[in-house]
């Protein structure tokens, strides 16, 4: 059955009826999902589909399962270089070199690579780059041209089934996943330059999928991640100290600015940027509406209860013991803030005049 529905994807694919190809790959795996070609010829129907992140997730399935397989590395590194993920890219096409020696794109593509990070670093004049030949297939590869990456644009993460939000510090960003219950061997988590791969697969539960591309680049080696009963966390090392504005990168999004780490108190409360919606200061809210409160003009018994309360709010323990034992006392008649004078005797009530002041009787 597995088969059968891998041999239909392949037809798929090359009649780029690249959704379906995805489609029918998905089902073989549902049913051998242990079989590594078929999450690496997914990844390629993915990378075709442009969904990136879910291309580098099947490579990595697929490198796990089997690590010899070289046109694992093939995808990884395509899917990487179009999220401009030079460095991640490179790596993998070193490894996929070493086990195919006799494969000239990988050769190509190493060097491509290194012309990119060399742009990115200021080393190599952008024009230079225009005029080198890229993606060229050799006649004897031409079978292969599944292989061969495409130009396209970033395409958008897909829709998380998990809250998530993080946090950043100088010198890390920690990613915050809330799922009860899950165990480790449930969780898989990859870092790349500057992309971050989350899978997680428990039974019972629905598949959970986090592939960013990241606002910022990370030190892969760096990086780690716990799995808690509530949460997973997982701790990003920054390769550079400058300010997240958000979690995954946009080409909208200004030029960060660098953190001054001397400037930074040991003691500092860390900002939580977030899925969820725009946090609110509520503390801020709160000193606002006193202050309204405290400004607010009022008349008659508003007025006069405000004044009241105003005094005690400002009185030390001795006078709001006063005004508590005077007011109690007296039935409501007298309010007295002198404690020295309250407090020795019992305090007699005072009608207003015109009035009599009588016991209620129950």
């Amino acid at each position: 059955m597995a088969s059968a529905l891998e041999t239909k994807a392949k037809e798929a694919y090359f009649d780029d009826h690249f959704e379906l190809a995805l489609d029918l790959y998905s089902q073989a795996i549902g049913i051998n999902p242990k079989k590594a070609e078929l999450y690496a010829d997914r990844a390629q129907a993915n990378i075709k589909l442009n969904n990136l992140p879910d291309a580098v997730a099947d490579a990595n399935k697929a490198i796990e399962l089997d690590p010899s397989m070289s046109k694992s590395y093939l995808r990884k590194a395509t899917a990487c270089m179009k999220l401009e993920e030079y460095q991640t890219a490179k790596a993998a096409l070193e490894t996929g070199a070493a086990l195919a020696p006799e494969d000239s794109r990988f050769s190509k593509l190493i060097k491509e690579c290194e012309e990119r990070i060399a742009e990115e670093n200021g080393e190599l004049p952008k024009e230079t780059l225009e005029e080198v030949p890229t993606n060229v297939v050799p006649a004897k590869d031409i079978s292969s041209v599944q292989d061969i990456p495409d130009p396209m644009t970033v395409a958008a993460p897909p829709k998380s089934t998990y809250r998530h939000e993080f946090y950043q510090k100088p010198e890390e960003v920690v990613v915050t996943i809330f799922a009860k219950g899950i165990p480790r061997e449930c969780v898989k988590v990859n870092y790349g330059e500057q992309i971050l791969s989350v899978a997680v697969n428990a039974p019972g539960k629905d598949a959970y999928h986090l592939q960013p591309r990241l606002f910022g680049k990370i030190i892969p080696d760096k990086c780690r991640y716990d799995v808690l009963s509530t949460k997973i966390e997982i701790r990003l090392a920054k390769a550079e100290p400058i300010q997240w504005t958000s979690l995954e990168f946009s080409m909208e999004v200004a030029v960060p600015q660098r953190i001054n780490l001397s400037s930074v108190a040991a003691n500092q409360r860390p900002s939580y940027p977030s899925s969820k919606p725009k946090r609110v200061d509520w503390d801020k809210i709160e000193a606002q509406v006193k202050k309204e409160e405290k400004d607010e003009k009022l008349d008659g018994d508003a007025a006069l209860n405000k004044f009241f309360r105003d005094i005690y709010q400002d009185a030390d323990e001795d006078a709001r013991r006063a005004m508590q034992k005077s007011f109690v006392e007296s039935n409501g008649t007298v309010l007295s803030t002198n404690w020295k004078e309250v407090g020795v005797k019992k305090v007699e009530g005072s009608p207003p005049d015109g009035m009599e002041l009588k016991k209620w009787e129950y």
